[in-house]
Parts: structure tokens; sequence; C-alpha cells
């Protein structure tokens, strides 16, 4: 199976969108198609955040091959990893959020009422929060309604595109897209109805957001 084929499986597998997948693996959508549907190869570099992202690793066929990069990717058979067990996280108020931007031992997970299980790994003081309010609302892919959870890794390093809770310096938790640009900060909701707001003071990341889930299915 080719290379391009593998890869769009495994995508499915996960139940990720082409634009959700570059996303996470900075990587242009149109570039991500063009791969799946072998029109176009990629750097080993790029590959391997693509498969670490889905979970799949190269295996070298036995006819001496070097590299995926020296035929072409042509020769190449794909093996899925073990996949990683779904782990829960405990769903939590933005009220607490806010307490962990400032000190982890004021978050104690064992509290919370509510779990929920993820197979993304975010760490071992990930929490989920409800969506408020419908400023990350669209029509597009991703989308986060009223009412969906979002599971949050904490620490994580800040990358323009991705999508964060950032406490703000007048105190106030909120969930956007973080975009840097000619220098300077954003946070933009998903939702044209509401304008992007430039950060140009003091502000603590309490985390990215790396799954959601729809809630009353």
């Amino acid at each position: 199976m080719e290379i391009g084929q593998i890869i769009k499986n495994a995508r499915k597998a996960k139940k990720l969108s082409q634009e959700q997948l570059a996303n996470q693996v900075d990587y242009d959508t149109g570039n991500l198609s063009r791969l799946e549907r072998g029109l176009q190869s990629t750097t080993p570099e790029k590959l391997k955040r693509i498969m670490d992202v889905l979970g799949i690793k190269l295996a070298q066929s036995s006819q001496g091959m070097d590299s995926p990069q020296d035929s072409g990717m042509s020769n190449v058979q794909m093996a899925l990893q073990p996949s990683r067990g779904p782990k829960d996280y405990p769903l939590i108020s933005w009220v607490i959020a806010g307490e962990w931007a400032e000190s982890c031992d004021n978050f104690h997970p064992g509290d919370a009422e509510t779990w929920i299980a993820s197979v993304e790994n975010a760490g071992p003081n990930g929490f989920w929060l409800d969506v408020k309010g419908d400023s990350m609302t669209c029509s597009g892919n991703p989308n986060f309604p009223e009412g969906s959870r979002i599971l949050v890794q904490p620490e994580a390093d800040l990358i323009s595109g991705k999508y964060y809770v950032i406490k703000l310096e007048n105190g106030e938790s909120t969930f956007k897209q973080y975009i840097e640009d000619a220098g300077h900060k954003y946070l933009r909701p998903l939702n044209p109805n509401y304008r992007t707001i430039e950060i140009d003071g003091h502000f603590k990341v309490i985390g990215r957001v790396i799954d959601t889930k729809m809630t009353g299915l």
C-alpha cells in the first residue's frame, strides 16, 4: 500500500480531518491532501511528525533501501504501533482552571466528580473544561460549540495557530486561537461575529487544547 493511502487510513481511524492533522503537525492542508493522494512527497522530518501523531511507523522492506526518501517513499511498508490506551482526566470548573495558572498546588484532581477518557496525552495534570459561549463556534473545522468539552495540556509551549486557554491581565480566563503576526500577539475567536483581541499586556498560558468531545449526542 502506498504511504499516502496508509496516512489517510490512519488519519480516518483517529477521526481526524485533514485540517486537524495539518494543524497538529504544522503542515499545509493542501500539501497533506496531495501527500495522501500520492501527488507529492515530504521531508523525513515532516513524515516522522505525521507518523508520531497517527501512531504509525516505517518498516523498511528487505530490498536494501536506505531510507524512505531515497526511493520516493514508494518501497516501504507501514506498521501500526500499539495504540495508547485511554486515560481519564478530570472535568473541572473555569475557576479552578484559573487558579491552576497561579499554582498547581491549588489543583486537586481527586476532588473532581466527573472523569473523561482520552487517548491524547495531556500529561499528569491534564484536565477537561466545558466550553462557554459561542465565540469558538463556526461552520468550519475545528468547531467548539457551547457545551462541548476541551482537554487542556498544562505548561504547553505557545505555537501560533494552536488553541489555548489563557488567563488575561484582568484575571479573566478565555479559550481562543493564539496567533503571532509581525511581532504582535492575538487571541482569535472562530466565530466571525466576535473580534480578535490583541494581547499587549501580561497573560498566563493555562494550557493548550489537544482534544475535544461533543456532549448531548
